[in-house]
């Protein structure tokens, strides 16, 4: 451990073991925190709050060109080359490897570039005391001597010493390991005691459990016990589906590879060839098998696709979570935000009674147990739950006047009691109070006597969609501490009614994922009648409700098949919303969840891919693979639709490459055995590789059809082989008719054969684009994109003027005769028929559909609950780690990226706050 390291854990320790106004004087500090000035210069002097950076680094990217096994086959290649003394071959290799690192190390840069601006984009804030004020600012802004505020769902964003708390408990399984969460308060620890013991402190990237705290802030950055550990963490993030189809793909090709250089080396030396010749053209034909830029094109697609989605307001925190975006079709949701408008306003309050207590009263009781000091005025709505927010917001709280109280003590929100209750105290006339708030069912279950119309009360505004909070209070007696036992035998005061309308253009939203074969479904913490009011409004028919209760009462088969017919789960906590998503999952869908609270966590977790926006609770955020900074399904469905088209673009390279690639290696193959010559020269295969290769690099910016986004598209290797093993002869049938016309028309000597295959071979293979992009008649029903087009023309231009070029020499090639052209625009046009009509009759069968396997769902699920047993490498850093892999958990509160990267997932957390 380094000396700074060494001396912040003793100034940690020591903090823990004293009292907590020492613990201020021992960071120079005081509980009403610093001052501007004071903070802005330990801000220079300590730096911000912020770990090492994985920023896009060249040389690490530019390693990992290096570390590829196409190039350590070119490297080989070119080794062996100098070593016969094959100078024009080396050459040729030799520039065939550096133009080929230099376009995979610019794409895959530009890759974690954008990863790196989208990442920067993704900001968390800490309530802070600045001047005696409590003020919101950025936590890499952060300095030790602060004084921070920090509520349920929080992510810590330093080690602090508490100074004041209320039922805290925290997750600390990042650090510890430890599953459950553990208690803390202000009372100093034993010296001495380790990291898991130090109950008088919270550490940076654990979460807040239950409670409220104030705390003062010891260290920062580098300087934490979290710090300490992910400076120097370098796990690799778990492969995502996409990756994992990529990997498989590649198998295949080398599979391929392998038999074909196999045969092909053996048949050259039964025909007694020579051994080295027999060798390089061994491998190059490995290399020319292989799409040698697949790693560019997917790099450059994932880039574009990633600018493409900011622009329309959607982050991706790993850019190769885009293609899991697109696969998505089916999507679990909240409906605050998202269905509705998310302005939520207090509308009213109801007495139950109006002769008992009036409607002013019940307003006033129903502040009173709001999280927030309401004895200063005008009260500060700073890191409220929006319900208190809008409460005190309220033109009607004007006309009361909860200050005149004194909170003695309280018992924050948690997760399952799902209720406030503050214990007050007004001196004229003396009497002391318990006050609860808190959903109506919760509410009601510790009252007693409650009218019937009550209930009658209740159930009509639920009807009409409102969203209500019950108050109760009881005279507190001699109670000076309160307890989750003083939580009974309380008398309902009334109801506090708040509205949050459905979005106006929420219908047309739902409608677009209907489209792309999207089903949409609703999990809120709010009552069912709400959440039904609101589907009847917005015009989505409802497919039934489950409530928490009925979960519970279900068998896993039953809530299989119950989820999957229910379009609304209301009531749920947040056990049961991940239960839920769980069970759609075994479905064999492919589910997202979009959720934004504390609640959520669990749920994002379990999703296919989990769903978050920018303003939401940290522990939700960092949860999540996706950020909406528009809480919006529109914006969704733009992202989906991005997603599917990046993985189209994709796929079109694969067939593309490797149905060409196949073909013309096959062709070479056959060639080698049959003629006196080798029909390429190895540089003139891999020359031909690489050109073919760089015109596709424009594939990313291609038009994709309508239809192709219609519906999400997974990868299917027996899919690709079948369409290899089709078009790839095809492409063989016109190699071996160039030869023909080659050796029986022309008489041509080895150069120009070998010239003239190399055009009709760059010709064939890369204009074949324009028939494999689209499942329409092209360029009359499907126009590709300008960039592709002109890219294609363009490779096809160079090929035919190598041979005419100053350096046709050094390359092995003769010019052509003129009739050899008119010949080749005639073999070109009618292979691009041949192909139009294989394509016409492999697309009209029904089993070629570009899906995944039926159990690929459950082998997903199961991937992933291994993924989050492993405490360093959770969903919850999915946002951390670039396009290499690397860990960048260390982004966390750096560089504005603070992106959290805690372990602990919440194991019970809230549904909707009240």
């Amino acid at each position: 451990m380094s000396e700074v390291a060494t001396s912040a854990r003793s100034r940690l320790g020591a903090a823990a073991a004293i009292e907590p106004h020492e613990a201020c004087a021992l960071v120079s500090s005081t509980r009403d925190g610093l001052t501007a000035v004071e903070a802005e210069a330990r801000l220079r002097s300590d730096g911000p709050n912020a770990l090492r950076s994985h920023r896009a680094h060249p040389w690490r990217v530019l390693g990992r060109q290096l570390k590829s096994p196409i190039l350590l086959l070119l490297f080989v290649a070119a080794g062996v080359s100098v070593f016969v003394g094959e100078g024009t071959n080396s050459l040729i290799i030799g520039v065939i490897l550096v133009a080929s690192i230099g376009l995979g190390f610019v794409n895959e840069f530009r890759a974690e570039r954008a990863a790196d601006a989208l990442h920067d984009q993704v900001r968390h804030t800490a309530v802070t005391l600045r001047d005696g004020h409590a003020v919101e600012i950025d936590v890499t802004r952060l300095v030790p001597g602060d004084v921070v505020e920090l509520s349920i769902g929080a992510v810590v964003p330093a080690d602090i010493r508490l100074l004041d708390s209320r039922n805290l408990s925290c997750d600390e399984g990042i650090l510890t390991g430890e599953s459950l969460p553990v208690e803390k308060a202000p009372a100093p620890c034993p010296p001495g005691v380790g990291v898991g013991e130090l109950s008088s402190c919270v550490l940076m990237g654990t979460i807040i459990q239950s409670g409220t705290a104030t705390g003062i802030v010891i260290t920062t950055g580098p300087a934490t016990e979290f710090g300490q550990i992910v400076v120097g963490l370098g796990t690799q993030q778990p492969q995502t589906e996409f990756q994992r189809g990529l990997g498989t793909f590649s198998v295949l090709l080398l599979e391929v590879a392998v038999i074909l250089t196999t045969l092909i080396f053996a048949a050259n030396l039964l025909l007694h060839r020579s051994v080295i010749d027999s060798l390089l053209f061994s491998l190059a034909i490995a290399v020319g098998i292989t799409p040698q830029l697949l790693p560019a094109v997917v790099s450059a697609s994932l880039a574009t696709g990633s600018r493409a989605l900011a622009k329309r307001k959607v982050l991706v925190k790993r850019l190769v979570c885009i293609e899991d975006l697109g696969d998505m079709d089916m999507l679990v949701t909240d409906k605050t935000g998202t269905l509705t408008e998310g302005r939520i306003s207090f509308t009213a309050a109801l007495a139950v009674n109006e002769k008992a207590i009036s409607i002013e009263r019940v307003l006033e009781l129903g502040l009173l147990a709001t999280e927030t000091d309401f004895t200063a005025l005008p009260v500060s709505t700073i890191g409220l739950n929006p319900l208190d927010a809008a409460l005190w917001n309220s033109p009607l709280s004007a006309a009361v006047h909860p200050e005149t109280y004194r909170r003695i003590d309280s018992l924050p929100f948690d997760h399952e009691r799902r209720m406030t209750t503050a214990l007050v105290e007004c001196p004229e006339p003396w009497q002391r109070l318990i006050v609860t708030k808190g959903s109506p069912e919760d509410v009601l279950r510790i009252c007693t006597d409650v009218p019937a119309s009550a209930q009658a009360l209740l159930s009509s505004q639920y009807s009409a969609g409102a969203r209500v909070v019950a108050v109760a209070v009881k005279a507190a007696g001699e109670v000076r501490h309160l307890s989750a036992t003083d939580e009974i035998g309380l008398t309902l005061a009334g109801f506090l009614v708040f509205l949050d309308k459905p979005k106006p253009d929420a219908r047309d939203s739902l409608e677009r994922l209907r489209q792309l074969g999207v089903s949409v479904k609703i999990a809120t913490g709010d009552n069912a009648l709400v959440a039904e009011k609101v589907l009847e409004d917005i015009g989505l028919s409802s497919g039934g409700t489950l409530t928490g209760s009925d979960i519970d009462a279900m068998t896993d088969a039953d809530l299989k098949i119950a989820a999957a017919a229910a379009t609304i789960f209301a009531r749920v906590s947040p056990e049961q919303k991940a239960r839920v998503i769980t069970a759609l999952r075994h479905t064999g869908r492919a589910v997202a969840f979009l959720g934004d609270g504390v609640n959520d966590a669990l749920a994002l977790h379990q999703a296919d891919i989990g769903i978050s926006v920018e303003t939401a609770a940290d522990v939700a955020k960092d949860a999540a693979d996706v950020l909406l900074l528009d809480k919006d399904l529109g914006v969704l469905a733009d992202g989906v639709i991005e997603g599917r088209r990046i993985f189209a673009n994709t796929i079109k390279y694969v067939l593309m490459g490797s149905s060409s690639n196949f073909g013309n290696m096959f062709s070479a193959s056959v060639a080698s055995v049959v003629l006196p010559f080798l029909p390429m020269l190895p540089g003139q295969i891999l020359l031909n590789n690489l050109l073919y290769d760089s015109g596709q690099l424009a594939i990313p910016t291609d038009t994709v059809d309508a239809e192709q986004l219609q519906a999400p598209a997974h990868w299917n290797i027996g899919y690709i082989r079948r369409f290899m093993l089709l078009f790839g002869p095809i492409s063989s049938l016109f190699d071996f008719a160039t030869f023909a016309l080659m050796i029986f028309v022309f008489h041509a000597q080895q150069s120009e054969f070998q010239a003239g295959w190399f055009i009709e071979s760059i010709a064939t293979q890369t204009l074949i684009i324009f028939a494999i992009r689209t499942r329409r008649v092209p360029f009359f029903r499907s126009r590709p994109s300008v960039a592709l087009t002109l890219a294609s023309l363009g490779v096809v231009v160079v090929g035919v003027w190598l041979p005419y070029s100053p350096v046709s020499g050094l390359l092995g090639f003769l010019p052509l005769p003129v009739p050899f052209f008119l010949a080749l625009v005639g073999m070109v046009l009618a292979y691009l028929v041949l192909v139009e009509g294989a394509k016409h009759w492999f697309f009209s069968r029904p089993a070629q559909a570009l899906t995944a396997a039926p159990n690929r769902r459950v082998r997903g699920y199961r991937h992933r609950i291994d993924r989050r047993s492993a405490r360093f490498t959770p969903k919850s850093t999915a946002g951390t780690f670039g396009p290499s892999g690397a860990s960048t958990a260390a982004r966390q509160w750096g560089h504005g990226t603070n992106t959290s990267s805690q372990a602990g997932t919440p194991q019970r957390t809230s549904t909707e706050r009240v």
